[in-house]
């Protein structure tokens, strides 16, 4: 009985323990776009920040190389990209609230992110050189860039909505 009993105890915790693993593996846009299919299938639209590669860069925001000498906005909403690094503390700081963000703004806005780390040749195109770098692209005219961070992560939060706010809507402030 007892040989039985580790005979399916141990099978068993190997299973659970490989799970646990592979869930601390799987890659944050892969768990978004996960919640993001559930909740559509469910019929309620969930959104969050959308991790761009330079494919999806030139498709979705710009194609800075068909239009080399001036900016051709490509997106269908205004947008805001965060560009980061997952070892950059004030990166991590960012990265829930523009979650939080992303959903509270929901069809008006995209909020897309840009690792330097694995997509270098945006970080050099855009002239990053510290991050969190942010880049607000609006529907019409020139984006702008801002970098940095404010001293609290709720004055950081007021600081993206007032620019979200007026530069990509138009609001006054």
């Amino acid at each position: 009985m007892r040989k039985t009993f580790q005979f399916i105890l141990v099978p068993a915790l190997l299973i659970i323990a490989g799970c646990g693993n592979h869930t601390e593996t799987t890659s944050k846009t892969a768990q978004s776009e996960v919640i993001a299919t559930l909740a559509e299938d469910s019929g309620t639209k969930t959104y969050g920040t959308i991790q761009l590669t330079k494919e999806d860069f030139l498709v979705k925001v710009m194609n800075y190389e068909k239009n080399t000498n001036e900016w051709v906005f490509e997106g269908d909403k205004p947008c805001l990209i965060d560009f980061y690094a997952d070892w950059c503390a004030p990166c991590r700081i960012t990265s829930p609230i523009l979650e939080e963000l992303a959903q509270e703004y929901g069809d008006q806005i995209h909020i897309y992110k840009v690792d330097t780390q694995k997509e270098r040749e945006l970080a050099m195109v855009f002239g990053i050189q510290s991050i969190p770098a942010f880049l607000y692209c609006p529907m019409q005219g020139k984006p702008v860039m801002s970098a940095g961070i404010a001293q609290s992560p709720e004055e950081t939060k007021k600081m993206f909505r007032q620019q979200i706010d007026q530069i990509l809507l138009g609001k006054e402030v």
